[in-house]
């Protein structure tokens, strides 16, 4: 049997609200839209429910700071006290998943459409997923990474906080690969993308932008410095060798960083930036570690155990 659905409703419609919960609706009720978005950055939820009043219009929905968040992982339906066809409009071009005439919504009607939301979003994500996954790695994509930076930047545009990408372009994949074959190429890699992510606070997002290149988030930095200090620390990490297929390997990095605001409001200008400053960027590492195999290295998680001599 399938757990209940987990759904926020911001407004007052006890009616409602106990119909929901009849047809095995688990509902959290919220009496703003500040105290929504507090709830939202708590847990997760499977649908929202804006129940808007006569002084509450679409375009406060339009304004929420936190629209960007509620859209992005569960389904967002809107009941308004009257019908707006271009606001309504926008509003699903945002991410919402349908609004409704309030004097429309009766108790069944609302079941069924939140039921059908939460399909349509579960069927959104996993197309979104399987298309925004890189397969070597299991990371993001370029396009999940535009995706989720362009959802962010528009919530730091509400509430400025600074952030930081990071691009690293990783040599001795294509070494690998002529010395020990193409599996181990993308044993190698996925090594790569498992200490960056090691390395990372949970926050952070890692994603693959090609053959030989990463991308790191930082979706918040506390001092203008913390974007270098975490690139000098990943490629630290990086410049220690693996093992792979029995071999000690060893790869070089050049990183490439972009800071927002000050190196751009949009997320292809930030990403620019990074890539292009990590590309014209002298590659570090593996001084030492070629054919090295007695120096002690620190491991990525799902580093081989040294086969026995």
């Amino acid at each position: 049997m399938s757990p209940p659905l987990q759904v926020l409703w911001v407004g007052r419609a006890p009616a409602e609200v106990a119909a929901l919960a009849a047809a095995s609706f688990t509902v959290q009720v919220c009496e703003s839209l500040d105290a929504a978005a507090q709830a939202l950055a708590d847990a997760p939820h499977d649908a929202l429910v804006l129940q808007l009043d006569a002084d509450t219009g679409l375009q406060a929905v339009l304004d929420w700071r936190s629209l960007s968040h509620a859209v992005l992982d569960g389904a967002v339906v809107v009941l308004a006290p009257g019908e707006d066809l271009d606001m309504a409009a926008l509003l699903v071009h945002r991410g919402v998943q349908d609004v409704l005439p309030a004097v429309a919504a009766d108790a069944a009607t609302l079941v069924r459409v939140l039921r059908l939301s939460v399909e349509r979003k579960a069927i959104e994500k996993a197309a979104r997923k399987a298309y925004a996954t890189d397969l070597s790695t299991g990371l993001p994509n370029h396009a999940q990474l535009l995706e989720h930076m362009t959802h962010l930047l528009a919530l730091r545009e509400r509430e400025p906080a600074p952030m930081a990408l990071l691009a690293l372009r990783i040599e001795g994949l294509a070494s690998t690969e002529a010395a020990l074959g193409v599996e181990a190429a993308h044993v190698l890699r996925r090594k790569v993308a498992v200490r960056l992510r090691a390395g990372l606070r949970a926050s952070d997002v890692v994603a693959s932008i090609g053959n030989d290149a990463f991308a790191v988030l930082l979706a918040w930095i506390d001092a203008p410095g913390d974007g270098q200090r975490v690139a000098s620390k990943l490629g630290a990490a990086l410049g220690q060798p693996f093992r792979v297929a029995g071999h000690v390997r060893a790869v070089t990095v050049s990183v490439g960083l972009s800071q927002y605001p000050e190196h751009g409001r949009q997320a292809e200008e930030l990403l620019r930036r990074a890539i292009g400053q990590a590309t014209a960027t002298a590659a570090l590492g593996r001084e030492g570690f070629a054919g090295s195999a007695e120096r002690s290295a620190a491991r990525a998680a799902n580093d081989e155990e040294p086969e026995p001599s």
